[in-house]
């Protein structure tokens, strides 16, 4: 059997096993319907999230003051003695100061001398890796 043949027998079979396209077959046989799926998987699973992320970390840059305990991108960690727009000084030892972009801090350690509480879905992870 040549090619064409096999290709010709799959069209025969595919006509007289479905003749008519209906229900999900033709739904999902639809490749735009395909794309808004995939499109929507990857906005709610992928984008969405790290907008949030971000939204929380430039709140918490905004609301730094004199005297946080923070921790830079680059693992340093110190508390801060000044503060500018783009600039934070800290210090990082006894009469060590450093200074580092805004956009360099990592988090949160201490918000005042009193430790920052975990968020909700840390503390639930936590507990489950206890667990096992």
């Amino acid at each position: 059997m040549t090619l064409i043949g096999v290709a010709n027998a799959a069209e025969a079979f595919a006509q007289t096993a479905g003749g008519a396209r209906g229900g999900l077959e033709g739904i999902l046989g639809n490749p735009m319907i395909l794309l808004i799926a995939m499109l929507a998987i990857f906005y709610f699973l992928l984008i969405r999230p790290q907008q949030k992320r971000q939204k929380e970390h430039n709140r918490m840059l905004g609301n730094l003051q004199k005297g946080d305990t923070i921790f830079t991108t680059g693992g340093l960690r110190g508390k801060i003695t000044n503060l500018d727009d783009t600039v934070i000084t800290m210090e990082i030892a006894e009469r060590v100061r450093v200074k580092v972009n805004r956009n360099a801090i990592g988090g949160l350690v201490s918000k005042g001398g009193e430790p920052v509480p975990e968020k909700e879905s840390s503390k639930e992870s936590s507990k489950e890796s206890s667990k096992e």
